[in-house]
């Protein structure tokens, strides 16, 4: 019943895993100064799916690295539109 090879899971799973990525920075920025300069972490949880990607196609489901490929984009995105707007 559940395709396991399917763009929209991986879709879900290339947001999924960067925003909680994202939410972990934003709590350990504002409880380390050190962490002030913030945009290599936000780059690391885009990267994230890369690690993501390389899991999922040793499995050979290639319609699910698709859907994390395009969440990467999305992601991305975001990204440049949230540093370049502040």
């Amino acid at each position: 019943m559940f395709k396991k090879d399917n763009v929209w899971l991986g879709l879900a799973l290339g947001l999924v895993v960067p925003g909680i990525a994202f939410l972990l920075v934003q709590v350990l920025k504002r409880n380390l100064i050190v962490l002030a300069k913030d945009d290599l972490l936000y780059v690391g949880c885009v990267a994230l799916n890369l690690v993501l990607i390389k899991f999922v196609y040793k499995d050979e489901y290639e319609q699910t690295v698709r859907g994390i490929i395009s969440a990467s984009f999305i992601c991305a995105i975001i990204f440049f539109f949230y540093k370049y707007n502040l």
